[in-house]
């Protein structure tokens, strides 16, 4: 199975490097700088798993001369526009499309460009980061891979993609309700980001402080009915662990949107807190916290725009 991975930062690497150390068909199609920094330098996965110094494929979009069995998409959501664009020459009647982005928006939008029937759901866990070297640099043991079926059936080409995946050095399944997992990523990623943005800190700096406990499980909540609302409740053990992690005493955590917006990156503010926000309000849901975020994070990108004479 050819595999065509879209970026080469820290989630596109990391799983990448991990296929292609296993001895699986990986193509990288990255931009042009990137293309040369690999080119040069290979590509350097450091991880508490073993390290790795990789030579890939590295190609850019005006070098597609074929399709691909499955596309790994791994760019960041403001991103998603300019590499479908990039790899669209790419994409086969039978190439199937596993995202691995944040939020749900993303789907909409490779259904609508490519037909639903060329796309998975998918859900990653990784702590990652690109060094300034250009390194991908894993920042904690967790490394998981889950992908389905829309519908979850578990297709013919479902399995292929499945055997492929599997026993690349991380943890890889297929599910028969990805679109539950990714909502349950979703209120994951949202509540954290959403309070270490707003309040400017990491979960132990927030709860440190008298009521920040309080606004942390009050964002929670918020994110948990709408997806309730949406039809994907969250189950009860995962709100449990997570009013637990977003109130211990002392735990550095912060989220990856955080960690962007403190070093004055771009963010994903939205999609993982915009549109969360505005499939609320399709079922009248109330989410001032959220809101307040969602501001917050929006003030942030204007200031972040190029200012016009």
């Amino acid at each position: 199975m050819r595999i065509l991975t879209i970026g080469a930062g820290a989630v596109g690497g990391y799983f990448g490097g991990r296929l292609l150390e296993a001895g699986r068909d990986v193509t990288f199609l990255v931009r042009a700088q990137r293309a040369g920094q690999m080119h040069k330098n290979g590509l350097r996965i450091l991880s508490p798993h073993g390290d790795l110094n990789l030579r890939p494929r590295a190609i850019t979009a005006e070098q597609i001369t074929e399709t691909y069995d499955l596309i790994l998409l791994a760019v960041k959501s403001y991103g998603l526009e300019a590499a479908m664009r990039d790899f669209s020459p790419a994409v086969g009647t039978t190439t199937m499309i596993l995202p691995a982005l944040n939020g749900m928006r993303h789907m909409d939008v490779l259904s609508a460009r490519f037909g639903s029937n060329r796309v998975l759901g998918g859900v990653c866990r990784v702590a990652a980061e690109i060094d300034g070297e250009g390194s991908v640099r894993q920042l904690a043991e967790f490394q998981s891979l889950s992908y389905g079926e829309i519908d979850g059936v578990r297709t013919p080409r479902l399995e292929q993609a499945d055997m492929v995946l599997r026993g690349a050095g991380f943890d890889a399944s297929v599910s028969a309700h990805i679109l539950q997992d990714m909502w349950d990523k979703w209120v994951q990623l949202a509540a954290l980001g959403a309070i270490n943005c707003l309040f400017r800190g990491s979960i132990g700096q927030i709860v440190a402080v008298a009521g920040g406990a309080d606004l942390c499980l009050a964002l929670l909540r918020e994110c948990e009915a709408i997806a309730r609302a949406s039809g994907y409740p969250p189950p009860q053990s995962l709100l449990e662990r997570l009013a637990t992690d977003l109130t211990a005493q002392g735990l550095p955590m912060t989220s990856s949107m955080y960690r962007d917006l403190m070093r004055g990156l771009p963010v994903e503010a939205d999609t993982i807190v915009g549109d969360l926000l505005a499939r609320g309000r399709q079922h009248g849901v109330q989410a001032p916290l959220l809101e307040a975020a969602f501001v917050n994070l929006s003030v942030y990108q204007r200031e972040r725009e190029p200012k016009t004479a």
